[in-house]
């Protein structure tokens, strides 16, 4: 028995008669399913790879190695209990619908209490709260007759109420290779490998079949009320959002991803005001997940070139740079809808076919796409814009000539 804060070596099975607990993932209730014990103060009952907390575990092994932090601390969920009520859902017993994050992660506190009490190291993987956000561009929505304040989804101030869910990734392992079309040995091979060994129990323990990645997760942000979204009756307006930095928040002109957002959150907000609700999922994968510095250098080996950026190169040099031009794998995307009961969205704020086919593939309805108005496009994102249409982004004829005539403009220009 190794003592309480300190890890054992976990690359084999434990001894016969360990308490070691395994999960039935897909089970119809969370007592059927088990708990998810990724915390070390009860190492023998661990049942995962990695630890809670996904990216951040390893600033929580910082606090404890500088000696500010109890490396077994037990938290204390009193009061902690989501804002509002979220399933559970029929997609939350099928193992195929949901493979990349805990759908009772929000619950655990409540579920598994007596597994708590017991001192097993479990903790939520999900929090709901309530809160507000303030955008100039819902004041400019506002002052330009686009929105209007209702004292209840949208104020006089350009505030908006919304409820906000914070989800840390969960991968049951063998569900996310089927998703991907992979063996669950080549993508626990993968991960082993190209994390430099982190997690030698991908490779060594195949009775772990959930993993907790140390990756960020996502956030959503949820206009109207909550129930709205899976309701049949009434209609969703969803804005399925990647991270920006550069745009979202410093207001980078180079590409359409805070218009985009903004735009979403407007569509969102009317939808909710209309008696449905509004749906952002912003996630966590900055560059198409290849992450800033990639993106740094993509953008410097497009201005460089000798001809200058062109839609045409636009994402050559992404793979000249990182040998890929997309690690975002929107594949696990749909799982965050399952978790929320989501079977339509009515007002689908993409042009990603990537995203609207994994929603598709999934069984969920798309009724309508809707693509970023052209006079949200800043003059410099147009190169952006092209090479998305000419990768087969979706679009559609009023945008489609606005674009032509630009082009047009631009080869008289140039014949000239």
């Amino acid at each position: 028995m190794s003592e309480p804060g300190h890890i054992v070596l976990t690359s084999h099975r434990p001894k016969a008669g360990g308490d070691h607990r395994a999960l039935n993932w897909g089970a119809a209730s969370a007592g059927e399913r088990g708990p998810i014990i990724g915390g070390l103060n009860s190492p023998e009952a661990r049942n995962v790879i990695g630890v809670h907390s996904g990216s951040y575990s390893i600033y929580r092994a910082l606090a404890v190695a500088s000696g500010s932090l109890d490396p077994i601390h037990r938290p204390d969920l009193t009061n902690t209990d989501p804002t509002d009520e979220i399933g559970p859902f029929p997609q939350w017993a099928d193992s195929e619908k949901i493979v990349s994050l805990d759908p009772y992660g929000h619950l655990v506190a409540k579920v598994f209490a007596n597994e708590i009490e017991q001192g097993l190291s479990i903790q939520p993987t999900i929090a709901v709260t309530k809160a507000r956000i303030n955008l100039g561009e819902l004041r400019d929505a506002i002052s330009e007759g686009r929105l209007k304040a209702d004292g209840t989804v949208l104020m006089e101030n350009g505030d908006a109420s919304v409820t906000k869910a914070a989800i840390e990734p969960v991968w049951y392992l063998p569900g996310l290779a089927h998703r991907l079309g992979l063996k669950e040995t080549d993508l626990r091979r993968a991960l082993f490998e190209q994390t430099g060994g982190m997690f030698p129990e991908l490779v060594t323990r195949s009775d772990l079949k959930v993993f907790l990645p140390p990756i960020g997760g996502m956030t959503l942000y949820i206009f109207g009320d909550v129930s709205a979204i899976w309701d049949p009756k009434r209609k969703l307006a969803c804005r399925v959002h990647d991270e920006c930095n550069g745009s979202d928040v410093f207001g980078s002109d180079i590409c359409t991803c805070r218009p985009y957002l903004t735009h979403g959150i407007e569509e969102c907000i009317r939808m909710a005001q209309e008696g449905g609700a509004g749906l952002v999922i912003y996630n966590r994968k900055e560059g198409r997940a290849l992450g800033e510095v990639t993106k740094f250098l993509v953008y410097n080996a497009r201005k460089r070139q000798p001809m200058g950026d062109s839609a045409a190169t636009y994402f050559t040099r992404t793979e000249c740079v990182a040998g890929v031009q997309d690690t975002r794998f929107q594949d696990l995307m749909p799982d965050v809808f399952h978790w929320l009961g989501v079977t339509r969205v009515d007002r689908f704020m993409s042009m990603s076919d990537m995203k609207h086919d994994a929603l598709v593939e999934q069984g969920i309805e798309i009724v309508e796409r809707v693509p970023i108005p052209d006079e949200l496009i800043p003059p410099d994102a147009h190169v952006e814009m092209d090479a998305k249409k000419a990768a087969g982004y979706f679009t559609d004829e009023s945008v489609s000539a606005a674009r032509e005539l630009d082009n047009v403009k631009g080869r008289a220009l140039d014949d000239y």
